[in-house]
C-alpha cells in the first residue's frame, strides 16, 4: 500500500514524508526531486521556459508514473490537485493524507525558499491565501485523511498519521503495534 502526501507549500510533506518512510520502512519519494533530476533543471527554471503548463505536464507524467509504484511514501508538490488526472491517480493507487496547515505557518517555513516559483512576488501572503481557497475544496475532495501540522513537531504528526490509518484501515499488515 502507498502513502500520498498532499498539501500546501510548507505543509511538511518533504519532512513527514522522511520520517514516515524511516518508521515504515519504506522508499521515500519526493515527486518535484523526481521531475528537476528527470529535466536536468530546477523547477524554477522549468516555470521560467515552460511555464506553468509545461511543469504540470511534467508533474502529471511523473505523477502517474510514480504512483504505480509499490510500497512508497510519496511527497507531492502543493499544485499536484489542479489536473482531475492526478487526484485520480492518487485516490485509486494508495492512501493519501492532506498535511494542513495555516496560511502563517506556510509564511514561515517558505520565508526564504527561493525555489518557489509562485511566491517570487511583492505579496506572498495574498498568494497563499489565493492557493488555499483554489486548492484546499481540490485536496479535499481526493484524501482519506486530514492531518493538522502547524506547530507541531514532524515526529508528533507522523505517529497521528499512522494511528488514523490503522484506525481507518485495520487490515492493513504493515502497521503494527510497535508503531503506537
Amino acid at each position: 500500500m502507498n502513502i500520498f502526501l498532499i498539501g500546501p507549500m510548507g505543509a511538511g510533506k518533504s519532512t513527514i514524508g522522511r520520517l514516515l518512510s524511516q518508521e515504515l520502512d519504506r522508499e521515500f519519494i519526493d515527486s518535484d526531486k523526481v521531475i528537476e533530476e528527470r529535466s536536468g533543471a530546477n523547477i524554477p527554471w522549468i516555470f521560467d521556459v515552460e511555464g506553468e503548463e509545461g511543469f504540470r505536464d511534467r508533474e502529471t507524467a511523473a505523477i502517474d508514473e510514480l504512483t504505480q509504484l509499490n510500497d512508497i511514501i510519496l511527497a507531492t508538490g502543493g499544485g499536484v490537485v489542479l489536473r482531475e488526472e492526478n487526484r485520480q491517480h492518487l485516490k485509486n493507487r494508495g492512501i493519501v493524507i492532506y498535511l494542513l496547515t495555516s496560511i502563517e505557518q506556510q509564511l514561515e517555513r517558505t520565508s526564504k525558499d527561493r525555489n518557489r516559483p509562485l511566491l517570487q512576488t511583492a505579496d506572498p501572503e495574498a498568494v497563499l491565501k489565493r492557493l488555499f481557497n483554489q486548492r484546499d475544496p481540490l485536496y479535499r475532495s481526493c484524501c482519506d485523511l486530514i492531518i493538522r501540522t502547524d506547530k507541531r513537531h514532524p515526529r508528533a504528526v507522523v505517529q497521528e498519521i499512522l494511528k488514523q490509518i490503522k484506525q481507518k484501515h485495520p487490515d492493513l499488515h504493515f502497521l503494527d503495534a510497535s508503531h503506537f
